[in-house]
């Protein structure tokens, strides 16, 4: 991870100023670094020899589309705190935030480019469009009360999923594994994706503030109705209901103890949080065929981990 991390540095940096202060910023903020770190613990999972350069720049390529949605996401958002900093959208503005993320859209396409394979190119072109598609897809959510766990599965598929599950298989693919063990590392990516954001949504109504580095109750400001609140809608007598269907409409974040109080006596949270654990379950079941290693392991344990955490 330290030479990943080095690389991403070095791939950064332009001559346009603005760019390395913006992207500096948004990469220095302590992030987990999880998904590049995906890349590297399948591809050690899968190779006898262990990982070398191309996995390396695999991962530095996830973790710039990663980071660039990131840029975009909080412009759309209108979000002025991620990871307890202010957002580069607070700090330079909307309009810089959403170039520098195209900036680092267009150098994950140059790195991939350089590794010169046509099968890395089909699966990265392919993920960073069904992203695209998942924000196009969470913007016709967003106040939406209608919004049902079938809905919100396929933003959180297309938004997180599918980049995980690419990081996972490319790892695997550049380890030189057969196709049966890239598609168990794909799955695994996959239902650690959904396992995380779940967690992720359960966390904004739960989390210590300090602990999360964001504003809580801001998905409930942006309108997004996340698995909690949609299972407390779903389960609610038809006052409760109506109720919390204006508030997802209005994006009223005043009302979060209304919200929390529909969440609890529904079960909502438990509910997801069995939900997550499911996603789990089954992230672990895929690497069932694969040789214990200590990479292994440790994929498992971030299994555990997607779940358990408190931020």
């Amino acid at each position: 991870m330290a030479a990943v991390d080095t690389l991403i540095r070095t791939r950064l940096a332009s001559d346009v100023v603005l760019i390395n202060q913006i992207a500096e910023h948004i990469v220095s903020a302590g992030g987990k670094r999880l998904r590049p770190m995906l890349v590297v613990l399948a591809g050690q999972a899968t190779a006898a020899a262990g990982t070398g350069a191309d996995h390396h720049q695999l991962a530095a390529i996830i973790e710039f589309i990663h980071t660039s949605t990131l840029l975009h996401d909080d412009v759309v958002d209108e979000s002025d705190l991620r990871r307890g900093r202010s957002t580069a959208n607070a700090i330079w503005g909307n309009a810089a935030s959403v170039l520098v993320g195209d900036f680092l859209y267009s150098r994950s396409f140059q790195l991939m480019v350089e590794l010169d394979r046509m099968e890395v190119m089909q699966v990265l072109a392919d993920t960073t469009n069904r992203i695209a598609e998942g924000e196009v897809l969470q913007l016709l959510h967003v106040r939406n009360p209608d919004t049902d766990e079938a809905a919100y599965l396929r933003v959180i598929e297309r938004k997180t999923a599918v980049l995980f599950a690419a990081g996972t298989r490319l790892g695997a693919l550049a380890s030189g594994a057969d196709a049966a063990t890239q598609q168990a590392l794909y799955d695994y990516g996959m239902a650690l994706g959904y396992a995380f954001q779940i967690a992720d949504d359960v966390l904004d109504y739960t989390a210590d503030a300090a602990d999360m580095g964001k504003n809580l109750g801001d998905d409930l400001a942006e309108g997004k109705a996340t698995l909690p609140l949609i299972h407390a809608i779903a389960h609610s007598d038809e006052a409760t209901r109506q109720r919390l269907r204006a508030i997802v409409q209005e994006g009223d974040d005043a009302a979060m103890p209304e919200v929390l109080a529909a969440i609890h006596a529904t079960g909502g949270l438990e509910y997801s949080r069995r939900r997550a654990m499911d996603y789990a379950a089954a992230a672990e079941a895929a690497l069932a065929g694969l040789p214990e290693s200590e990479a292994l392991a440790a994929l498992r344990g971030l299994a555990s981990y997607a779940v358990d955490r408190s931020h």
